[in-house]
């Protein structure tokens, strides 16, 4: 099935103890976002998601991470709680909506033959950094689909390298694994195609007003107030 377009309404919101019971390895979170570059792509798709991220479990040391490509960060590791209390600007809570989903080709845990290549590739890929002309870059690929109305032949100096956009890299480790995602090819992948794809699964809302972590302000300060005098 397709992520329905009234998903949030039907899911409702998880807390983080109830979702993280629910994360396979290859799961991915679709977001919902509100900073710039979220509101470019979605407005590019016409689609309510402007992210993507895939996550795994670390079993050996009881953890969920996350790994994503973000806007001037590039590719990155977070621990699911940090995801989920935070965008990547450091915003708390999260300023917009987060769906676990599931592809129907994972699930088999960290000896499936497909999921150990999309890991792969996703912790090969940890570090690459944007330099400032791809960020641009990738935006003039974005606006240059939306304002010819379709995701039209890109120009070849706006093709993709190695900076990608979080779908285009979701989309690579996917391949890695010889699992592709449904869409015209031209342009770039978004979000949104992850969402219409028939072999992708809606699992959970995560219940983002409700944050694992406190504002790291709030910590500095406790733990100042916590030291003796002198």
């Amino acid at each position: 099935m397709t992520v329905p377009a009234d998903v949030l309404d039907r899911f409702k919101p998880k807390s983080y103890v109830q979702v993280r019971k629910l994360i396979k390895d290859g799961d991915l979170f679709l977001c919902q976002g509100r900073d710039p570059f979220s509101k470019l792509i979605r407005w590019s798709t016409r689609s309510p998601w402007s992210h993507i991220a895939i996550a795994f479990r670390i079993e050996s040391l009881d953890e969920v991470i996350v790994i994503e490509s973000v806007e001037k960060l590039g590719v990155r590791c977070v621990a699911l709680s940090e995801f989920v209390s935070r965008d990547s600007e450091g915003t708390s809570p999260y300023p917009g909506k987060i769906l676990l989903v599931r592809h129907n080709a994972y699930g088999g845990g960290p000896k499936d033959p497909k999921v150990r290549a999309m890991a792969r590739f996703a912790f090969d890929h940890l570090g690459c950094r944007f330099a400032p002309n791809e960020i641009t870059k990738i935006a003039l690929r974005i606006m240059t689909a939306q304002l010819f109305n379709v995701r039209r032949q890109t120009s070849k100096m706006l093709l993709p390298s190695n900076e990608f956009i979080c779908s285009e890299f979701v989309a690579k480790a996917y391949a890695a694994a010889k699992v592709k995602i449904p869409w015209d090819g031209l342009g770039f992948i978004a979000p949104a195609d992850f969402a219409n794809d028939p072999d992708i699964v809606p699992i959970a809302q995560v219940d983002v007003s409700h944050p694992p972590h406190p504002e790291r302000g709030e910590v500095k300060r406790a733990a100042r107030s916590a030291k003796p005098n002198g």
